[in-house]
């Protein structure tokens, strides 16, 4: 369930006005500020062009002289509402055309001016002042955002590369920007405590505020503002977001399970990485208590779709324990390679573990070990055990915003074996993996949620099955030699006994590091994190995870 997407200025001539229009000053190589004046955009620029001479196709890298003044030629016509101009300047003169006029007739913006940065490369970051005037009420709009200039194959020609973020960072392609009554009404959303949560105070929750408003304003007692606001495309998977209010409407009150104690401590820890997300529940009920990101575009935490690495290896484990192919403390293959589908698979550092037990594999986190079972299981026995046990991928949680509740499907060959270590086809963000342990602490999987059932009688996701108790004994105990003496073992010391933890690494395609995971779980405390690009996942995302269980317990 879900929904939730993105900046050689040297000296500032003043422009000229003639006969109430604007003349763009241009000095040397660098760029001028445009000042628009008068009561809005100017009218549409409607000479012909000049027929240009034949002249052979221009390839290579832009210069900087290309960048600057096909940016210029851009800014300076959309300030000047000369629209037409503006849209052909880039490389979807449709688009940009419809996007355009719609900033100026649907979302009201006018009094525009445009102030370009310092070039780098072929990106031009430029900030934007204008007004919102909707009726009586005007409020000012500032905000920066950045083009890029690119080369037209087909016939040389430098253009903006459009995409709707270049009107607006917040914009989406497909999205649009309108003025007027909010239709949904605002919130005023409340911690657990009852404090007010504000994305002044939690950056993070920005995300998280708008998916409430769409999911509770209509119910919640409020009455709707005049606004600014992004309005999503169909095939958008983020909330509307409010960007200017001109005047306010009433807002109802939503109250939440966030923490604010550990909400505070998570959105201090994720900044300590460049691109960190984590989530912290209580097992024995559901709710999310912390959610925190260190971009705040998109709520990874919530809404991720990545690859889980070694964290997997919690439920595929449960599901190897229960058709009787592993036992914590039986003998277990850990070869340094191992053949299945066609694809070599090998172990970190490409180890072996000769003699060892299933749970030396495990907190070893070895591939070879898993994957070796591959040719025991059918395709869908892991899919069927992650939902069936860990109620992911059925596309049926309701937590009170929009969510991601995982991927695991059918897979056949070597990329059923992939699966098997949280590779291949799987897909998963800190909500699920957090739920994960969860689910191991609590010994049976409960949905996790924001906003209780019952402001809107909604239904809740179950699973359809529990784990035997011989099985979740085995797995609790993997997981807590995991946290006392594998590879958790460091970032995890000193909260012990009651407690346990599993990392991961995700491999992804183009990216120097994997992805680091960490999910775990403390009393009746469980989390889990990412580090996007960021290694292991015992160095990076577990002191994150570890530090939240220790501040919460």
């Amino acid at each position: 369930m879900g929904k939730r997407r993105r900046v050689d200025q040297r000296r500032k001539p003043k422009p000229a006005v003639l006969g109430g229009m604007i003349a763009v000053v241009v000095v040397g190589a660098g760029f001028g500020v445009y000042a628009l004046y008068g009561g809005g955009a100017a009218a549409e620029d409607g000479s012909s062009s000049a027929v240009e001479k034949a002249k052979s196709v221009k390839t290579g890298p832009l210069s900087a002289a290309e960048v600057k003044s096909t940016a210029e030629r851009f800014l300076a016509a959309w300030q000047q509402g000369r629209l037409t101009r503006a849209a052909a300047t880039t490389d979807d003169a449709k688009a940009a055309a419809a996007l355009l006029t719609g900033y100026t007739k649907d979302a009201r913006i006018k009094d525009v001016t445009i102030t370009p940065g310092t070039r780098t490369g072929a990106k031009v970051p430029f900030s934007v002042k204008a007004t919102v005037t909707y009726k009586s009420t005007s409020k000012p709009f500032t905000y920066d955002s950045a083009l890029t200039v690119v080369r037209r194959v087909k016939d040389g020609k430098p253009l903006v590369d459009w995409h709707s973020a270049v009107l607006h960072p917040d914009l989406g392609d497909g999205d649009s920007l309108v003025t007027g009554a909010s239709g949904t009404p605002p919130i005023k959303a409340f911690d657990r405590d009852g404090g007010e949560l504000t994305e002044a105070k939690y950056p993070s929750l920005g995300t998280v505020l708008d998916g409430l408003r769409e999911k509770f304003g209509k119910t919640a007692g409020g009455k709707a503002g005049i606004e600014l606001r992004v309005v999503r495309g169909k095939s958008s998977k983020s909330s509307d977001k409010t960007l200017v209010e001109l005047s306010k409407g009433t807002a109802g009150p939503v109250k939440t399970t966030l923490s604010p104690a550990l909400q505070s401590a998570a959105e201090r820890q994720v900044m300590k990485q460049e691109r960190a997300s984590v989530v912290v529940l209580r097992p024995s009920t559901g709710e999310i208590l912390a959610v925190a990101n260190t971009s705040h575009g998109f709520n990874t935490a919530l809404q991720g779709s990545l690859a889980p690495g070694s964290t997997m290896k919690v439920i595929t484990s449960s599901l190897l324990i229960e058709k009787g192919l592993a036992s914590a403390d039986e003998a277990h293959p850990c070869p340094k390679y191992f053949t299945y589908g066609g694809w070599k698979f090998q172990n970190d550092d490409k180890f072996s573990i000769k003699g060892g037990t299933f749970k030396a594999s495990f907190a070893r986190s070895c591939n070879t070990a898993f994957i070796s079972q591959a040719p025991e299981l059918e395709n869908d026995d892991l899919t069927k055990q992650a939902q069936q046990v860990f109620g992911l991928g059925l596309n049926n949680w309701a937590i009170g915003v929009p969510s991601f509740d995982g991927a695991v499907p059918v897979q056949s060959a070597a990329q059923k074996a992939a699966e098997l270590i949280g590779q291949g086809g799987v897909r998963m963000n800190p909500l699920n993996m957090a739920s994960v342990a969860a689910t191991v602490e609590a010994g049976t999987f409960r949905q996790p949620y924001l906003v209780s059932a019952t402001a809107d009688n909604r239904t809740m996701a179950t699973a359809s099955r529990t784990m035997s108790a011989g099985t979740l004994s085995q797995l609790r105990d993997l997981m807590r030699y995991t946290a006392a003496y594998g590879t958790a073992a460091e970032a995890m010391s000193g909260l012990g006994p009651d407690y346990g933890a599993k990392t991961g690494s995700a491999e992804v395609d183009g990216q120097k590091k994997p992805n680091g995971w960490f999910t775990a779980y403390r009393g009746d405390l469980a989390a889990a994190g990412v580090v996007q690009a960021g290694g292991h996942g015992g160095d990076t995302a577990g002191p994150i995870v570890a530090s939240l269980l220790k501040s919460g317990g």
